[in-house]
């Protein structure tokens, strides 16, 4: 049975990423919706022997990708709507944990990151305006 939320959880990845980075990098944003919303997070789950397991989002995540471009854009308009997004930038690949990757995001200035990656948690419409042009990740 499908349920339709009224927000949605939405990653938008740049489209000339290796796979590993894609997977790291949407794992990384999805961490920042879950920890500035956890009202998000369901109930644990246990299988019919009990063993427990960790809750998980409550709702379906979303992956779309596009140019360098329509990541930053989508960043741009989240931004514009007083949105806290998380996101990822191209230095971070080469950081070594969270106080690193906290640094080489706070050198750069908000309209020079490279951003690959950015992750929104937003109402349904809000949500597709701020994601507009990017498409289903392949």
């Amino acid at each position: 049975m499908s349920s339709r939320f009224d927000t949605k959880i939405v990653v938008v990845l740049r489209d000339d990423l290796a796979t590993w980075q894609r997977l790291n990098v949407t794992a990384f944003l999805v961490s920042g919706i879950a920890a500035t919303t956890p009202e998000l997070i369901g109930e644990p789950y246990a299988d019919a022997d009990g063993t427990a397991y960790a809750p998980m989002f409550r709702q379906p995540v979303v992956v779309l990708e596009g140019d360098a471009e329509t990541v930053r854009a989508a960043h741009r308009r989240a931004v514009d709507r007083g949105l806290t997004v998380p996101v990822f930038t191209s230095d971070l690949f080469a950081t070594g944990g969270d106080e690193e990757n906290r640094a080489a995001v706070a050198k750069v200035h908000r309209g020079d990151l490279d951003l690959v990656g950015v992750a929104v948690h937003a109402p349904r419409n809000a949500a597709d305006k701020i994601t507009k042009g990017a498409r289903m990740h392949r």
